[in-house]
């Protein structure tokens, strides 16, 4: 068909597969990086549609450079507060995303920071590398059993429920607090309570809510102070959901024995002194970087793009008010 669309990054090649199969024209951002400001407005100008990703800033500057003929941006991603949806509703633009694929993936990714920073095993696997290692001793890398503590998640949706279908493995006492009830949770033991009664009595808490005006930095210096000084805390959601000076404050002063981070308050940009601490591991957003679910991720935003072009409904339709709009 004779579509002009744009990807701004490199996906896998099952997305663009889709893409070049019902699009006359797919061109792909060449460099594996994140386009500059001024590279996105240029490249988006003109398209009937763009494949974009989290790293990308869709205001409405974007959307009207990508001008009257742009129908869709389908976001390779669960999240999309990268997106000006009012903006893209008043243009008339469907903004698609990619729900569910990620879930069970990120949840992994969670546990394996949960587990690294509890048994100290980055400290450890730095120490032998770096020929420290002269033998055992009872003394060495002492860190926290994960097995029959506390889990407190904070947010019981898709990934925060399979957080917790998890630690029924390792015994663990479960908490959570959502705005509302999770069946799920409940039924294999779960309590539902305030983030203040969670954050005193979890050993470890992880974050899993999505990222808006009431959840930036809902965990800061008053809620760090909370927490056990045994306590880790996991965030694979959205670096700004933390304010990460208060963080680097409080591991410092070793207020808390440990966080695992995935993302980041201004990623690619840690805080000052945060890579320096010995009691975090930090790793580069790798929450859905497994290669099937990658692919999935392109595959679906792909599919939804293409549902757009042809004047469909996409499957993963974010701002539905849109189709009022063009009716």
């Amino acid at each position: 068909m004779p579509f002009n669309v744009y990807v701004t990054r490199r996906i896998p090649e099952a997305g663009l597969e889709i893409l070049r199969r019902h699009c006359d024209r797919v061109e792909v951002n060449p460099e594996d990086r994140v386009l500059s400001r001024d590279e996105l407005l240029a490249a988006v100008r003109d398209r009937d549609g763009v494949l974009c990703l989290l790293t990308d800033t869709i205001d409405d500057e974007t959307l009207a450079a990508a001008g009257p003929r742009c129908r869709a941006f389908a976001n390779m991603a669960v999240g999309y507060n990268n997106v000006d949806l009012a903006a893209a509703t008043r243009r008339g633009i469907m903004i698609t995303n990619t729900p569910g694929v990620l879930t069970e993936t990120t949840a992994d990714l969670a546990w394996a920071l949960m587990l690294a920073v509890a048994r100290r095993v980055v400290e450890g696997d730095r120490f032998f590398r770096t020929g420290r290692w002269t033998g055992w001793g009872p003394m060495q890398f002492l860190g926290h059993d994960v097995h029959k503590t506390t889990l407190g998640i904070v947010g019981a949706g898709r990934i925060g429920t399979a957080v917790g279908r998890r630690s029924v493995g390792f015994g663990m006492r479960l908490l959570y607090t959502d705005p509302h009830p999770s069946g799920e949770l409940d039924r294999i033991g779960a309590r539902r309570v305030d983030l203040d009664t969670l954050l005193r009595e979890s050993d470890f808490v992880t974050l899993h809510v999505a990222l808006n005006e009431r959840t930036h930095h809902l965990i800061g210096r008053r809620e760090l102070a909370l927490m056990k000084p045994t306590a880790c805390l996991i965030n694979t959601a959205r670096g700004p959901i933390i304010d990460e000076a208060a963080l680097v404050e409080a591991l410092r002063e070793r207020r808390i024995a440990g966080a695992g981070l995935d993302v980041y308050e201004n990623e690619p940009e840690p805080a000052p002194g945060l890579v320096e601490l010995d009691n975090v591991v930090c790793i580069p957003h790798l929450g859905s970087a497994t290669e099937a679910t990658r692919a999935k991720m392109a595959t679906m935003a792909a599919e939804n793009l293409v549902a757009a072009l042809r004047g469909e409904r996409p499957p993963n339709l974010v701002n539905l008010d849109v189709l009022a709009a063009q009716s």
